[in-house]
């Protein structure tokens, strides 16, 4: 178990460099111990985000295939995206859900909330286990129609081993999806 440490005192802060999608903040800290540093961080300026593991069946995961501009690559990757301003990440994963694979959810379970990167980005994805699913589409801000892929659970072992299902946040999502799902089993 660790202790509680006292966080650092923030002396200052400015915005440094912004884009339409990200600010970078430096920020000036004092430790307890008087050393003082800079740091930069992404601030967070919206509401989070949630990512989804929807199970059509009680075998059957559904994946989206989708174009990742970070590392210029089509990627396999569980739905996800950002809370909207004045929803709760409940409403978020449905609305994610419609748009991205044209199902809604009537049962969520909450596995985790992860932090993306807490020594530089100040925000945190809300990771969900839906089921009960329902055919219903919503718009999305895609640029084009994403690929829906079944995948069963029981290949699991094989979409680790897949080339492009490298996300780490999906890589937990599914690990987490499948300790709920085992305990499900068993009772």
């Amino acid at each position: 178990m660790t202790k509680k440490r006292e966080l650092p005192q923030i002396l200052s802060s400015e915005i440094c460099a912004k884009s339409r999608f990200f600010a970078i903040e430096q920020v000036k800290l004092r430790f307890s111990n008087g050393v003082e540093r800079d740091y930069e961080r992404m601030k967070g300026g919206g509401h989070g985000a949630v990512m989804v593991v929807p199970m059509l069946d009680d075998n059957t995961m559904l994946l989206i295939n989708e174009y990742c501009c970070g590392t210029h690559s089509y990627e396999l990757g569980f739905p996800k995206g950002l809370i909207d301003p004045g929803e709760s990440p409940i409403e978020a994963a449905n609305r994610e859900l419609k748009e991205e694979i044209g199902y809604g959810a009537k049962q969520f379970v909450a596995l985790k909330s992860l932090a993306m990167a807490p020594t530089y980005f100040g925000s945190s994805m809300h990771i969900f286990l839906a089921s009960e699913l329902y055919a219903e589409k919503l718009q999305g801000d895609e640029p084009e129609p994403l690929d829906v892929i079944n995948w069963s659970l029981g290949d699991s072992d094989q979409l680790l081993e897949h080339d492009d299902f490298n996300d780490a946040r999906c890589v937990a999502a599914l690990l987490l999806a499948k300790k709920v799902l085992a305990k499900k089993a068993i009772s």
